[in-house]
């Protein structure tokens, strides 16, 4: 017995995406590229809460990260290892929310997810 095509991909049904794309590869595409692709797909994205909060998320995330790491860059020697040590955690992040939009997870970064989640009307 089938509830539905949630049921048969293993994702919870998050809604129709004026993409044309399943909601939730739509989610991990706007991570691939960070600012670049979180802004095509916030933009394109008319309908769709989940698609839109990712996009978003990725634009923060992707900003932030860049200029935290142009402060850091400055700074000799001690800039220079906590921004290679938060390049190495940003890439684990990274990886995290592409997995977890994947798998249609409204899943929130600390700081950023909140401020996503406000811009798109909250979750």
């Amino acid at each position: 017995m089938s509830d539905g095509p949630a049921a048969s991909t293993g994702t919870p049904d998050l809604g129709k995406s004026s993409t044309g794309i399943q909601p939730n590869v739509a989610a991990l595409l706007s991570y691939v590229l960070g600012v670049i692709t979180g802004i095509i797909f916030f933009v394109i994205e008319k309908e769709n809460k989940f698609v839109k909060f990712h996009a978003m998320q990725s634009i923060c995330f992707a900003a932030g990260l860049f200029v935290v790491s142009f402060v850091l860059a400055f700074i000799p020697v001690l800039g220079w290892i906590v921004a290679l040590l938060l390049q190495l955690a940003a890439l684990a992040f990274w990886v995290i929310v592409m997995i977890k939009a994947y798998q249609g997870q409204w899943y929130k970064l600390p700081v950023v997810g909140d401020i996503a989640a406000k811009q798109v009307g909250g979750i």
